[in-house]
């Protein structure tokens, strides 16, 4: 993704900037966010992406009270003077793909109790080297501390996924395979982890049990049969897509006739994948599950299927090591002038 022009916010904690009071100003529903104590501004981007602004606020709360625990930041309360401000970076310490930005903004903003002002020099979805500084805060020094694991773990996990969902996706460049992801996710993440794929430039297989149905070996042995449990969800649920799991030529050949929308090769070979592509003739389409790697990606991808199922993108990718970095008196003098001089316009609009 190309990095777009990405001015100044200003804005934090609920009240005249509480996303409650944004109606006329931005698309998010007033009436939908009511409960929503971040900027406005900052709902809409989270809205834009796909994301409920509420629920990532709960996130930012149960980050923060699991971390705090009742209590205080026992450090930072002792060593940082209250009233002291300071310009944080958060700088990626490894090349990848930076996912969940407008995330950790979040997290700051339900720790400040002052205005803090963001500058944006990347985008989520965006490759970054090491040493690239992808986020800047200038908030009360406690505040800053205080937020900095919280927002660096959820920002580290995302990036992490839209890095590993990155090296699949560009595996796959140039043909007509997509990788997806699978519903192992970690509850309570689960938006925000396929959030990340998307990002890294994957596609989101069903969010819930409920938008989407997926016949697996246990449905079918519980219904007596694959075309039976293919034929039972069919009925009962008319309206809805329907994927069924086969791990045989065969069965195969039953839920394609019987009307499958999409059908889950297991632990199928290249060779018996590039078979079952041509039994199916574009009737329904076909992911690729099991034995999946790197490696043998792209030769998956050119016996025609339409996804790879990769759970791993959710369940194991490592994180992105990603860190926040005080700036030193000198620095923070150094880059304030720079900002003035150079973006006097933006930085008035924000406000």
């Amino acid at each position: 993704m190309s990095t777009p022009d990405l001015p100044l916010l200003t804005g934090g904690g609920c009240g005249d900037g509480c996303g409650c009071g944004a109606a006329g100003e931005y698309d998010v529903d007033p009436l939908e966010y009511a409960e929503c104590g971040l900027d406005p501004a900052l709902a809409q981007l989270l809205a834009d992406a796909g994301l409920d602004p509420v629920e990532i606020e709960d996130i930012a709360h149960l980050a923060i009270e699991e971390d705090l625990d009742h209590g205080v930041d026992v450090t930072t309360v002792a060593t940082i003077p209250e009233e002291a401000v300071s310009t944080a970076d958060f700088t990626a310490r490894e090349a990848g793909v930076v996912a969940g930005l407008r995330v950790a903004e979040a997290v700051v903003s339900v720790v400040c109790t002052d205005e803090f002002e963001v500058e944006r020099h990347v985008d989520d979805g965006d490759r970054v080297e090491a040493g690239q500084k992808l986020l800047s805060v200038t908030t009360r020094t406690r505040d800053l501390l205080t937020a900095e694991r919280s927002a660096l773990n959820l920002l580290c996990r995302l990036s992490g996924i839209a890095t590993a969902t990155r090296a699949w996706a560009d595996v796959l460049e140039g043909t007509d395979t997509r990788v997806r992801d699978t519903r192992k996710t970690t509850p309570g993440l689960r938006s925000l982890e396929k959030f990340a794929v998307r990002m890294g430039g994957g596609v989101n297989h069903r969010m819930s049990l409920s938008d989407a149905a997926l016949v697996k070996d246990n449905h079918v042995v519980a219904a007596g049969g694959v075309t039976q449990a293919f034929k039972a969800v069919r009925e009962t649920f008319p309206d809805v897509p329907i994927e069924v799991e086969v791990d045989t030529l065969h069965q195969l050949r039953e839920v394609v006739d019987a009307g499958a929308d999409l059908i889950l090769l297991d632990n199928f070979t290249p060779g018996e994948c590039e078979e079952a592509v041509a039994v199916v003739g574009g009737r329904a389409l076909l992911e690729a599950s099991g034995r999946l790697t790197l490696d043998t990606a792209l030769t998956y991808a050119k016996t025609g299927v339409d996804f790879l199922a990769v759970g791993a993108l959710t369940h194991s990718s490592p994180i992105l090591d990603i860190g926040l970095d005080l700036r030193e008196a000198d620095e923070t003098s150094e880059a304030d002038e720079t900002s003035e001089a150079s973006d006097a316009s933006t930085t008035s609009e924000a406000e």
